[in-house]
């Protein structure tokens, strides 16, 4: 384990976590042990001892995310590599292109690792060696992988990496050198999902996955409170999100419920926006449906990898954030998504992967359908770099120069 760092260290606050609620039935279980899903089978959610006597975080250093850790998991020190606190960027040129003034870019691949996925492997690391976690696995689509690996090394733990075949060299080679053993799987991120699952079963490893492990998401909300912090004490109107397990989008949606509670924030909250590409649209199908749980998405296909999941275990916390905020999903086409890759980095100069690409398009999308309009804060969310996505970059910059 590893203290946060030194301009932070005297700030870390002891964790107000009070117990695990299950997601689904209000069940609640002590938070003193390793559990994966509530007894229903349902995403397990951390919940705090919240109110009027909650200091507010301190204002002298940002400190990561460490900063909030009155409201995260752990027990008096943190695994840590310097996450969060990601640059929030005004987006003119990009904003003049689309008709949204006030859009602006929270940069997150300027985490460890390159990607959103430091702040919850962080959190959830921290907790696993806390409760004496000796090694842990995954099911990847990429980044979570190489982020569980580099947590691991800093932590201790050995660490089991399961990512499709197909997955691109750099993720492959992120995991391997930060020493996990990395099994490359024939099919997608759900059949590496059962053998995670079935090695776990077995006592072999603690399974890290998208909401089987309940303190990911504690790591992802610090992006809303980031948010309003950086907004000065306000929100935007709408966050766009690219949405493949979920557990940002969910995170943040529990950060803002958590500030009215706190009553640090009585607003409006944001409308929710979910983002997938046409190829794996799960969320948007059940959302246009009417469904409270996705359907399995059969054949799942796109370049960009962190969206092929075609059923999210949290499907259910998505599809209620995305109504409780009166938000909305939208699909975009492959080429769209590579021409929004291009085109946040060449108006912007942010480098960013597919993901975000398909956010840019849903934006414009939106922009156009009257959804968003000129008078509205938009935020779009750069969940990690393109330096992982040589053939997606290729593809971008090829329908760009294309006659």
């Amino acid at each position: 384990m590893s203290q946060p760092p030194a301009h932070a260290r005297d700030e870390l606050a002891h964790s107000l976590l009070d117990h695990l609620e299950c997601s689904a039935t209000g069940e609640t279980f002590p938070a003193d042990g390793l559990r994966n899903l509530s007894p229903a089978g349902e995403p397990l959610l951390p919940r705090y001892r919240l109110g009027p006597h909650v200091p507010r975080p301190p204002h002298r250093g940002p400190g990561g995310m460490w900063r909030y850790a009155a409201l995260l998991p752990h027990r008096g020190t943190v695994v840590t590599l310097g996450e969060g606190w990601t640059p929030l960027l005004p987006a003119p040129r990009l904003g003049a292109q689309l008709g949204l003034p006030l859009l602006w870019v929270k940069d997150e691949s300027q985490n460890p690792t390159a990607s959103f996925k430091a702040r919850g492997i962080a959190t959830a690391v921290t907790m696993a060696k806390a409760l004496g976690v000796i090694r842990l696995a995954i099911p990847t689509a990429g980044h979570a992988g190489g982020a569980l690996a580099a947590y691991g090394a800093r932590a201790g733990i050995a660490v089991e990496v399961f990512m499709p075949r197909d997955t691109p060299e750099a993720f492959q080679l992120e995991a391997r050198l930060h020493g996990a053993q990395v099994h490359l799987v024939d099919g997608l991120i759900s059949e590496c999902g059962k053998l995670v699952a079935a090695g776990a079963a077995q006592g072999r490893w603690f399974d890290c996955s998208t909401f089987k492990e309940p303190y990911r998401v504690e790591g992802k909300k610090t992006m809303g409170y980031e948010l309003w912090e950086q907004m000065g004490g306000q929100l935007p109107d709408a966050i766009l999100y690219p949405t493949g397990g979920g557990t940002g989008l969910i995170g943040m949606w529990k950060a803002f419920e958590e500030l009215a509670q706190l009553g640090w924030h009585t607003g409006q909250r944001p409308r929710m926006v979910a983002v997938q590409v046409a190829g794996c649209a799960p969320v948007v199908r059940a959302f246009q449906e009417g469904a409270a749980r996705t359907r399995f998405w059969d054949e799942a296909t796109t370049l960009a990898y962190g969206l092929r999941v075609p059923k999210p275990l949290a499907d259910a916390l998505i599809l209620r954030a995305l109504r409780e905020s009166a938000g909305t999903a939208v699909a975009v086409a492959e080429l769209e998504m590579l021409a929004g890759m291009h085109e946040l980095a060449a108006s912007e100069g942010i480098s960013s992967g597919p993901e975000t690409g398909a956010v840019v398009a849903a934006a414009a999308q939106l922009a156009r359908a009257g959804w968003l309009t000129p008078q509205q804060t938009v935020v779009l969310f750069n969940t990690g770099s393109q330096t992982k996505y040589p053939d997606a970059a290729r593809a971008a910059l090829q329908r760009a120069h294309a006659p």
